[in-house]
């Protein structure tokens, strides 16, 4: 495979995306490009024996634009954790890869650095596993990320006529960062919170934390065990692959699957559910990669969206503003939540198109690009 980003150590990078692919057609397709045109696809099991192999590396460059008419230019960095290879008894390898391609954008000179997928999972109040990092500054993006989750239910409720203030809100894997940041950012918003989690402890911190301010909290470990049914629910669990059977939803629920691999199960019944992906904003100013990625990276049926936890870094990039804004687990509050959408604003990135596995959710808007379910 020849290093199709040869200048990749130049200096005055701005930002770095860490990312990895989610599913093994997108793996093949990110191959493919590297190999060039001029070699065939490799067969789907050579896929499978060499992806573990190929270390952490830059894959392309990435070009930012703004609607003031400012410019970032970045790097994308696979880590190329295997698809299969989520689940926690990969932890370790894993983790040594997200320091692998940490390593990378360090020595890349990126200034600022957005962690994506489990990238973030795996260091979220873990940053001291990261490498030394001079000048360059880690960002795992999630405070972005929730707010086009919350950007999406909003809409998704104005769209379906519903009243968010009578709703009961269900959202799985609440005590992580997007979860909780979510549930701090809807919680005041509507009639009723319901928060599932495996940790116990945490789930009992976090609806102590609610409640204070007056809302009303029901916890649980499993979904069978609440009491009241919920019409709105935010996905936001740390899965290896889909595979979420949600139960205790209302018939017709707007359900968010904000998970990177996507939570929900290809077999969830869910009688009438209004499903769309969540935490994906639009870079209106657009975006260049070198060599061609678009629609391979941005898999999308729409042009320039991208995951919130990477857009925040490119945000903050095109800002000139080279900080960590998101770190750690639970740090994330409605008043950074609209601070980090008004940088992300004033560049031109906004909360994406809704679209779900079958298209686009709002009648009326089209797929301005071609696009791949794999």
């Amino acid at each position: 495979m020849g290093d199709s980003v040869a200048s990749v150590d130049r200096p005055a990078v701005d930002f770095a995306l860490i990312g990895h692919q989610e599913c093994w057609r997108a793996a093949a397709d990110v191959l493919a490009v590297l190999r060039g045109p001029e070699h065939p696809p490799l067969p789907d099991d050579e896929i499978k024996d060499i992806l573990p192999w190929i270390p952490p590396r830059a894959v392309c460059h990435v070009e930012a634009g703004s609607i003031t008419g400012a410019k970032a230019r970045g790097v994308y960095i696979d880590s190329f954790i295997p698809p299969d290879r989520l689940e926690a008894t990969h932890m370790r390898d894993n983790l040594a890869r997200v320091r692998g391609a940490a390593s990378y954008a360090i020595k890349t000179g990126a200034k600022i650095v957005s962690l994506g997928g489990f990238s973030s999972i795996l260091i979220e109040g873990n940053f001291d596993q990261l490498p030394e990092r001079h000048s360059t500054v880690f960002t795992t993006g999630n405070t972005l990320t929730v707010g086009f989750i919350v950007q999406g239910i909003r809409k998704m409720c104005e769209l379906e006529g519903r009243n968010l203030r009578r709703s009961t809100l269900l959202i799985v894997g609440a005590t992580g960062d997007v979860g909780s940041g979510c549930a701090r950012c809807l919680a005041p918003l509507v009639k009723r919170v319901l928060l599932k989690a495996r940790n116990v402890e945490r789930l009992r911190r976090l609806a102590a934390e609610l409640e204070a301010d007056g809302v009303e909290v029901e916890i649980a470990t499993g979904l069978q065990q609440f009491s009241a049914e919920a019409d709105i629910v935010i996905c936001a669990a740390s899965l290896a692959s889909p595979s979420l059977l949600l139960g205790r939803i209302a018939p017709g629920a707007i359900v968010c699957d904000a998970g990177y691999p996507k939570n929900l199960s290809p077999g969830a019944e869910m009688p009438d559910a209004k499903v769309f992906f969540g935490g994906l904003g639009q870079i209106t100013g657009g975006m260049r990669f070198k060599p061609d990625f678009q629609g391979v990276l941005n898999r999308h049926p729409f042009p320039d969206v991208v995951h919130g936890c990477l857009l925040e870094g490119m945000a903050l990039a095109l800002e000139r503003r080279f900080e960590p804004f998101s770190q750690g687990r639970g740090f994330i509050t409605p008043e950074r939540v609209e601070e980090i959408e008004t940088v992300a604003a004033r560049h031109g990135i906004y909360l994406a198109p809704l679209y779900n596995a079958d298209g686009p959710v709002e009648e009326g808007v089209e797929c301005l690009t071609a696009w791949s379910r794999g």
